[in-house]
């Protein structure tokens, strides 16, 4: 993939994070459990997959306090902004200027869960809510599990078969 230009880089970037909000916001499935099931990871990966984990970070970050502002679930915890960063970050760690593959993005997808979905978000439940971690666990794995095999089937299927054929990601225009 060539340099981008910066306007090139900014559109897409919005784009993807338009999608994302959409994404988890809007067209999601939740759980009473404080648990959504999305595919907002989706313009995430293509985001760190075209421009790298700082630009998928930043990018997650702002779609997680746009998503925020417009359709808010809660109160707002700074903590969920750190992992949605982090969960960019990683994304683009694992996947920039690489073959996007099953076993690669089984790597990143196992990484994101663990560490975002499993400690990270689990914690910032129980400092918001005081709720006991051992009652939480079990149905945040479940979702871990979930999670992995839909990034594992839907990112690699997503780059490769459609958003790496685009021409003017190619061109760099």
């Amino acid at each position: 993939m060539e340099k981008h230009s910066p306007t090139t880089k900014l559109v897409v970037v919005s784009f993807m994070i338009a999608i994302e909000v959409v994404l988890t916001r809007l067209v999601a499935i939740f759980v009473p459990t404080s648990i959504r099931i999305s595919l907002g990871f989706l313009p995430v990966s293509m985001t760190a997959i075209m421009f790298g984990p700082w630009w998928a970070g930043i990018s997650y970050a702002l779609g997680d306090i746009i998503g925020m502002l417009l359709f808010p679930m809660g109160p707002y915890f700074p903590g969920f902004t750190f992992t949605a960063f982090l969960t960019g970050m990683i994304f683009g760690l694992v996947l920039y200027k690489k073959e996007v593959t099953y076993k690669r993005t089984l790597f990143a997808s196992l990484l994101v869960v663990i560490i975002c979905s499993l400690v990270l978000d689990t914690f910032w439940l129980y400092l918001m809510f005081d709720q006991a971690v051992k009652a939480l666990l079990p149905v945040r794995i479940a979702k871990g599990v979930l999670a992995v095999i839909l990034h594992v089937t839907l990112i690699p299927l997503t780059w490769n078969k459609y958003l790496s054929k685009l021409q003017f990601l190619k061109r760099g225009i």
